[in-house]
């Protein structure tokens, strides 16, 4: 377990400075509630972005999107609700993104899908 969690949190590293590389500009981090966590919300242009980030090392249990299941997108967009109604923004743009992070020893893939799931 405490070696997903190290993993998990590299992944969101690096995730954060490719966003910000793209001129993305990075609202909140590791977002939660009752209802669950939000990895990242950025703002792009005029949309919020809500964006889960799933980390790996390897395939062994499929690529890291595959992870974001009915259950977790679920959560996702009821995370996102609340965060919008918290920070009075419900009349706002937005979209769910992934970003998968492969860590293959010293070498890193990002693959970002945009408009990932809902």
């Amino acid at each position: 377990m405490y070696k997903r969690h190290v993993v998990g949190k590299k992944g969101e590293e690096i995730a954060e400075k490719y966003l910000k590389s793209k001129h993305y500009k990075i609202l909140e981090k590791n977002f939660s509630s009752r209802y669950g966590e939000i990895d990242i919300i950025a703002l792009e242009k005029n949309e919020i972005v809500i964006i889960e980030v799933k980390t790996r090392t390897n395939e062994e249990y499929g690529s890291p999107a595959e992870a974001v299941d009915f259950r977790k997108q679920k959560h996702l967009y009821d995370t996102a609700k609340y965060y919008l109604y918290k920070k009075n923004l419900e009349k706002e743009l937005v979209r769910f993104d992934v970003i998968e992070i492969f860590i293959e020893k010293e070498k890193i893939i990002i693959n970002h899908i945009k408009r990932a799931i809902l």
